[in-house]
C-alpha cells in the first residue's frame, strides 16, 4: 500500500464496499416504513431528497427528524422504523419494478416524501471491521456545502450526488443500474468523509480521524499495518504521553491502538490468503508476524477458523461462482 495514502482510502481498500440502490419512495402522509435488521455484510441506507421523515430511537426516546439532502447509514444493520411523525395509521403503499429500480408508492394527501433506499454491501469478515468501528446509526447533513477556501466540499458534493441519483432513477437509461449501484458506493465513501471531518464526529473510527492530534496515529497504523508498532511510537507522533494516547484511543474508539492494528492485519490477512501462490509464512510476515505460529493464533482467535481452513473456504467459494 502507499505510504501516503489517506486512511479511509486504506480501509475501503482493504474492506472493498458495492453499494446498491434498491427502492425510491414517493410518499404522501401518513405512511411509515419498518425494516427488519440487515443480512449479514449489509448496511441499509436511505437518503432523503424531498420532504422530511422521523427516524424512530429504538430506546424510546424523541425521534430523529431526516429533511431534504440528509443522509442515514445503519453501519450495525439494525431494524428501523421511519414515518411521517403524525402517528395516524399509515396509508397502504405499493411497488412496481421500473427497468432500474423498484418503486413504492402510497395514496396519502399529506405531506409529500421522496426518498432512496438502499444498502452497501460487504464481504465477511470485513463487514465485522466495519461494524465494529462505526456507530449504529450514522447521519449527515449536507448543510455546510462550501469550505474556508471557497472549494466545493463534501456537503456539496454529497448534494450534487442525490441530485445526480434523483435524475437517474426517474429514467429508464441504459446502463442505469449499474450507474447507480456507482453512485450509492461513491456515497458510501463521501458519507464517511463528512462524517469524520464533523467537529462532533461520532464514536469509533470517525472521532479518532476527526481528531487532529490522534490523526497521525491513525495513518500511521493503516499505512504501514505490518510495522512493530509500539504505543511510545505511536504517543511520539502524535506528540503525547503514552498514558494520554491510551486514554483518548479508548474514549473515542472504544478499543485500544493495538487492536485496532490487529483487526486490520487480520482483515489484511484474509485478503491474501485468498491467493493461493502466497505461503502462510509470507502473508505472516506481511501484516507484522515475525512468528508463523502466533500469526495463525491470532487469526484464529480473530476469524473463528485457521489460515488454512479460512483460505479452503474461499477457494471453494471460487469454484462455485
Amino acid at each position: 500500500m502507499s505510504k501516503s495514502t489517506d486512511w479511509l482510502s486504506h480501509l475501503l481498500d482493504i474492506v472493498p464496499v458495492r453499494g446498491r440502490l434498491d427502492l425510491r419512495c414517493f410518499y404522501g402522509a401518513p405512511w411509515r416504513i419498518d425494516r427488519k435488521p440487515a443480512a449479514a455484510g449489509e448496511i441499509p441506507y436511505h437518503a432523503v431528497l424531498s420532504g422530511s421523515a422521523m427516524l424512530e430511537n429504538p430506546g424510546g426516546g424523541p425521534a430523529t427528524r431526516l429533511t431534504a439532502g440528509d443522509v442515514l447509514l445503519l453501519p450495525h444493520g439494525s431494524l428501523h422504523a421511519l414515518h411521517d411523525g403524525s402517528n395516524a395509521r399509515p396509508v397502504p403503499a405499493q411497488s412496481f419494478e421500473r427497468l432500474n429500480l423498484a418503486i413504492s408508492e402510497n395514496a396519502g394527501t399529506g405531506d409529500r416524501l421522496d426518498m432512496l433506499c438502499g444498502h452497501f454491501i460487504l464481504a465477511p469478515p470485513h463487514d465485522r471491521l466495519l461494524r465494529d468501528y462505526l456507530p449504529s446509526q450514522l447521519i449527515v447533513r449536507v448543510a455546510a456545502p462550501v469550505t474556508a477556501e471557497g472549494e466545493l466540499g463534501t456537503g456539496m458534493q454529497i448534494a450534487d450526488l442525490l441530485s445526480l441519483m434523483r435524475i437517474e432513477s426517474a429514467a429508464e437509461s441504459l446502463g442505469g443500474r449499474a450507474m447507480l449501484n456507482a453512485l450509492s458506493t461513491a456515497l458510501f465513501t463521501l458519507v464517511l468523509r463528512l462524517a469524520g471531518a464533523a467537529e462532533a464526529a461520532p464514536s469509533g473510527l470517525l472521532a479518532v480521524a476527526s481528531n487532529q492530534r490522534l490523526a497521525p496515529a491513525l495513518n500511521a497504523l493503516f499505512q504501514e499495518p505490518g510495522r512493530a508498532w509500539t504505543l511510545p511510537d505511536l504517543a511520539r507522533l502524535c506528540h503525547m504521553s503514552r498514558a494520554t494516547l491510551a486514554r483518548h484511543f479508548q474514549e473515542r474508539l472504544g478499543r485500544s491502538a493495538n487492536e485496532l492494528l490487529t483487526d486490520i492485519r487480520m482483515a489484511l490477512a484474509a485478503n491474501a490468503l485468498r491467493k493461493p501462490t502466497a505461503s502462510m509464512g509470507a502473508v505472516a510476515e506481511m501484516v507484522g508476524y515475525q512468528s508463523e505460529a502466533a500469526f495463525q493464533r491470532t487469526f484464529k482467535q480473530h476469524m473463528g477458523v485457521t489460515p488454512a481452513q479460512w483460505r479452503r473456504t474461499q477457494a471453494r467459494a471460487e469454484q462455485d461462482v
